[in-house]
């Protein structure tokens, strides 16, 4: 089978065609015919940067699936040949990669395809889809009437996270840079949009919450500004990350009482955690999607499984809008 493997980490240069043998299966795992998959920024992370999460080397990444279940694995029950499936569940250390025709997954990391969403669209799902889920539904509890704040809704993870914020039944203001994004956000149901270039925090938190404060601050930016969020946050407000690897003064969360959550969805799947969670969680978006309560948006450009090394450098441009995805199977170059 052909994918697109690394010999060393570095630029988006170390790419490379390669064919390799077909893997199979093993119990309580399915082999999946790729469709599609997408890019992420911890795919970029891991193929600049290597161990200790990356896979070893010669190393196939890619942690999003999306494709037809070839065969299955001893002890796999859920799952049958010919059926359509998605998971984040691929590309990490002792794990193949999405990059290629073929990957062989953990069945209990993976969830039936959405029904009314193209493969293009689903393979744009999984890893921001659990990313802000278990941000906003598993950890601060998102309850109607809540009055969210998400950091960057424009973005990969912020618009997928504006949709289940909503569904949760929560008013929803996030941040955005341009005129255009604002448009994005709200398409996505965001209730307000900050221009936070032009606003200051102490400004849009008077003019929106009556000076109280948000009851939680999702950054979904993927920067290094926690100082931001909990500015935004009211006393004992919960306030989550999707990236904590930096200095930051806690004082504020202290006098304020906050609640921290840091969300590295890779954890699961690397330590073996309740890995079935993740195949819940997609299970509950896939029902939202089929609710009309949540789609992704996909970036314009188009790139396929010979291309991964101008998505990954499309990605870190910092020009894309929306999803990045890679088009593996015939069926997706179609749509």
């Amino acid at each position: 089978m052909q994918v697109q493997q690394i010999r060393e980490f570095g630029g988006t240069d170390v790419f490379e065609t390669a064919e390799v043998p077909m893997p199979e299966p093993g119990p309580r795992q399915i082999r999946v015919r790729q469709i599609a998959s997408s890019v992420n920024p911890v795919d970029t992370k891991l193929r600049a940067s290597g161990p200790p999460i990356a896979p070893a080397l010669p190393a196939v990444l890619g942690c999003d699936v999306a494709g037809i279940v070839d065969a299955v694995g001893e002890g796999v029950a859920r799952f049958e040949t010919g059926q359509a499936v998605y998971g984040c569940a691929a590309g990490v250390v002792n794990r193949g990669g999405g990059y290629g025709e073929y990957v062989v997954v953990d069945a209990n990391l993976m969830s039936a395809a959405p029904k009314t969403l193209s493969w293009r669209e689903t393979a744009a799902m999984p890893l921001v889809t659990i990313t802000a889920w278990e941000a906003l539904v598993d950890r601060c509890r998102t309850a109607p009437g809540d009055h969210v704040l998400i950091h960057g809704g424009a973005g990969g993870v912020g618009h997928i996270a504006i949709q289940i914020a909503k569904a949760q039944g929560a008013r929803v203001t996030t941040t955005v840079s341009t005129d255009f994004k604002a448009e994005i956000a709200h398409r996505c149901g965001a209730d307000e949009t900050i221009r936070y270039r032009e606003e200051a925090v102490a400004d849009y938190v008077e003019r929106l919450t009556a000076g109280r404060g948000f009851d939680i601050v999702f950054d979904a930016t993927g920067g290094s500004d926690l100082a931001t969020s909990f500015a935004g946050a009211r006393v004992n407000g919960q306030v989550a990350t999707i990236v904590s690897q930096y200095t930051a003064d806690l004082t504020p969360m202290h006098t304020q009482s906050l609640t921290l959550h840091t969300i590295f969805m890779l954890t699961a799947m690397l330590n073996g955690v309740h890995p079935d969670h993740h195949g819940v969680i997609l299970g509950k978006a896939a029902g939202l999607v089929a609710a009309g309560q949540m789609a992704p948006r996909l970036d314009k450009r188009r790139f396929t499984l010979a291309e991964v090394a101008a998505a990954h450098a499309h990605l870190e441009s910092g020009d894309a809008i929306g999803k990045i995805v890679i088009d593996i199977g015939d069926e997706a170059r179609r749509q």
